[in-house]
Order: C-alpha cells, then structure tokens, then sequence
C-alpha cells in the first residue's frame, strides 16, 4: 500500500510538469486530473489507516506506519495546491525555477516510489534517505533564488503575491518529500 501511494507521487509530479508545458488555456484539464490523482491518494491513505485500525500485529510500529501515510499524503496535497493555484491565479507565464523545483519532486517521487518496496527488508535505504536530503536542499536553494529573483522589482506587485503562493507550494512538496525520508530513516533504525 506504501508503493500504491507512493506511486500516486509521481503520477502527482507528472502533472506538474504537464501543467508546466501545456498551453496556459489546456492548464483546468490538467488540474481536473490531478484532483483525480489526489483522490485516488486519499483513498490509498484511507485504506492504509483503515488496515492497520484492524490488524493486531503491524509490521513496524503503528504510529510510524500512520505517519509515514500521513507524510505521503501531504505531499500529494501540496502539490495538488501548487496545480490549483497556477489555475485559479489564472498565471499566463511561469517563470522558469518553478521547472527546475518540478524537476527536483519528479526525481524525489521517482525515489520514494523505489524506496517504499524495500521497506519490507529494510535495507538498502540509506541512499535513498541521503539523496532526498540533497534534492531537498537543491529545492531550498531553486526557491531562495527565485524568491530574489520575485522581489527584485521585475514583477508587477499582484504577480508577486501569485507567484510566491506557487513557490511556497512547490517548497513545501520537497520538505515533505524530506519529511518522508526523515520517516523512513526513523523506521529503519528503529527495525535495525
């Protein structure tokens, strides 16, 4: 179940970078399916809390298992807010650190998605947990940039306010990809 939504991540990351590169009037279609995608994540979520409400023994400890559910949902919630705010902003352009930001979650969903299936060994995650911590810390330094770059005069005051609401979406994705991370390492030294 940790793979399923795991792998809702990275349909989540696809659709931004779909949003990205598709015309600024096909952008609703786009958001359209990403509250599918972000559904279908809330009912993997559901499943998972509702499973270990009815399991005696969990394989690891339970509030690791509804944290870990929890972290993977939050993630997909925040990048379904970054969609839903490039639509409702109506933002005819988007500059290009919010590809590189997108870049950066493609390749941490790609990672959590592969990290989940060893979970049940526990081993070879170390790198995994590594490598979303400098992914993580590439997102903080795209944002602070872009952020400059935002107040730097170039933008009119109302397209600040947008993008930033964009930005600030977009960086809490790649903190909550750390956040799942943090919580695999918890659980593998816990089992270790």
């Amino acid at each position: 179940m940790f793979a399923d939504a795991a792998n809702h991540l990275v349909t989540g990351a696809a659709l931004l970078s779909e949003l990205l590169a598709v015309d600024p009037a096909d952008r609703p279609r786009v958001a359209g399916r990403m509250r599918d995608a972000e559904h279908a994540a809330d009912e993997t979520t559901h499943l998972i809390m509702s499973t270990v409400n009815t399991t005696f023994i969990t394989p690891f400890d339970r509030q690791d298992i509804y944290t870990l559910a929890s972290n993977l949902d939050d993630v997909m919630d925040t990048m379904d807010e970054a969609v839903d705010l490039t639509v409702l902003y109506n933002c005819s352009e988007l500059p290009p650190e919010f590809g590189d930001q997108v870049s950066v979650l493609t390749r941490a969903a790609e990672l959590t998605a592969g990290a989940m299936p060893r979970l049940r060994t526990m081993k070879d995650l170390a790198d995994y947990w590594i490598e979303i911590n400098r992914l993580e810390n590439e997102a903080d330094r795209t944002h602070r940039r872009f952020l400059a770059r935002l107040f730097s005069g170039e933008f009119d005051a109302m397209t600040v306010m947008k993008l930033k609401d964009i930005a600030e979406a977009l960086e809490g994705a790649a903190d909550g990809f750390e956040r799942i991370a943090n919580t695999i390492e918890t659980i593998a030294v816990k089992e270790s």
